[in-house]
């Protein structure tokens, strides 16, 4: 009698490869649409820097008064980052997605009535909502792909869809410059000149340039939601786990290790440097070159996404070769001697500085985070999202800044960011470390 060869040792390979390509087909729809997300925020969070300087032309704002775009929007990250965790321990990361997708469309679609009442409160608001929902997105895309796939590759993976938000940014910036911006700008002088009438059609004016976008941005984001609603998404690892553990004691868990403490502070600093940059160097440019135009000045800003986009790439493939973290700690260093530079040379060399610190900036997020969240198991969902809140420093660290440069002007001002920078450069050379652990285990990081 014949017997069967199916449980032969090459019978077990052949079977164990389809089975992974199986896995791999059905990895791809899914890890193309979480890939999406990271663009759709990237362009929410790079319009703000149209916003600040938009909103303090509309409404005659000080750079202290216009950094609270970034203080609202990122207030809601902080607020919603733990609540998003929480839906997605209930249910799972597509739900998280889905909810994300529906806040940012109808903060979105707030834009409107906004600008019909020209209320910058009320803006403050919609962007609070946007960001309530990208708390959604970000706490679940993140630990998402760094788990859909092995372990070993999570940081390469990660930086990969990370590579995909700078377009976003850069697409953004374009959208404010050539169907926000106008052009238009008066001085002091010019606005005292006006009839009161002339002065409120002005600021009418500008307040409605920004209805048009933010519409078809909450309709394409919707579409983005009901594209993923219809997709299957695999369970991953961490979602098969029974989590029995309370939030209390998995924040008890995930504090007890120093490398996710030092990768939230290391987070911190690094949004709140990125949007000080970005954020401010529109002001920059118009501060220590006068006479620069609005529209010439947002040139650099994407001239700077473009540079960070590069950045993206060139360090994904870097990361084949060098640990995450010393790239981490080079370009913080790099950073430092730029801003050093962009201080004591304020101008157009000064502009060049900031503009080259994007390249530099490009890893950070992404290694900063999957160095945090690494070996956390059940416990990474809530892990991601104290991550998340960890981009408050975007909304503290520009206040001061912008408090900075109102007291000593805007070149001083970049010591905030330098600052940043110097702390980063700490973690990525001691901070990523987890005592209890092995060298050798270290090393595959």
């Amino acid at each position: 009698m014949q017997t069967s060869n199916f449980n032969s040792p090459k019978a077990v390979v052949a079977t164990t490869s389809l089975d992974a390509k199986v896995q791999k087909a059905s990895y791809l729809i899914p890890f193309v649409l979480v890939i999406s997300l990271f663009f759709m925020w990237g362009m929410a969070g790079n319009l703000n820097d149209i916003l600040i300087k938009q909103f303090k032309k509309t409404f005659e704002l000080t750079d202290f008064q216009s950094g609270l775009v970034q203080s609202a929007f990122y207030m809601g990250y902080f607020l919603f980052a733990i609540p998003a965790s929480l839906v997605m321990r209930r249910f799972n990361y597509k739900s998280g997605i889905i909810i994300g997708l529906l806040l940012y469309a109808t903060g979105a679609f707030l834009f409107f009535p906004a600008a019909n009442l020209a209320s910058y409160g009320f803006f403050l608001f919609a962007l609070f909502v946007i960001a309530s929902g990208l708390a959604f997105l970000e706490t679940a895309a993140n630990p998402y792909v760094s788990v859909l796939g092995a372990p070993e590759t999570a940081t390469f993976r990660l930086n990969l869809a990370q590579s995909f938000n700078p377009i976003g940014c850069v697409t953004g910036i374009l959208v404010g410059q050539h169907f926000i911006f106008s052009g238009v700008e008066y001085s002091k002088e010019q606005l005292a000149a006006m009839a009161p009438e002339a002065i409120k059609a002005y600021h009418q004016t500008e307040a409605l340039a920004v209805q048009t976008p933010y519409l078809v941005i909450g309709m394409v984001i919707l579409i983005a939601a009901l594209a993923i609603a219809i997709t299957k998404f695999p369970t991953v690892k961490d979602e098969e786990v029974s989590e029995q553990s309370s939030a209390k004691s998995t924040l008890k868990f995930i504090f007890g290790k120093r490398h996710f403490k030092q990768a939230v502070l290391a987070q911190f600093f690094y949004v709140g440097a990125q949007v000080c940059i970005w954020s401010y160097l529109i002001r920059y440019i118009q501060g220590t070159m006068p006479g620069t135009p609005e529209k010439v000045a947002a040139n650099f800003l994407t001239i700077s996404l473009v540079v960070f986009t590069i950045g993206r790439f060139v360090g994904t493939a870097l990361l084949k070769k060098i640990k995450g973290h010393n790239l981490l700690g080079l370009y913080a260093v790099m950073n430092v001697a730029l801003l050093i530079v962009g201080i004591l040379l304020p101008g157009n060399i000064g502009a060049w500085m900031l503009v080259a610190t994007s390249f530099f900036m490009s890893i950070m997020y992404p290694t900063i985070f999957s160095l945090g969240i690494r070996d956390l198991g059940q416990h990474t969902k809530l892990a991601s999202s104290v991550l998340v809140m960890a981009i408050i420093g975007g909304a503290t660290l520009t206040m001061l800044m912008g408090a900075v440069s109102d007291l000593a002007g805007i070149a001083n001002s970049l010591i905030v960011p330098l600052l940043c920078f110097v702390f980063i450069a700490f973690y990525a050379l001691k901070g990523y470390k987890e005592k209890v652990e092995s060298n050798s285990h270290l090393s595959s990081y």
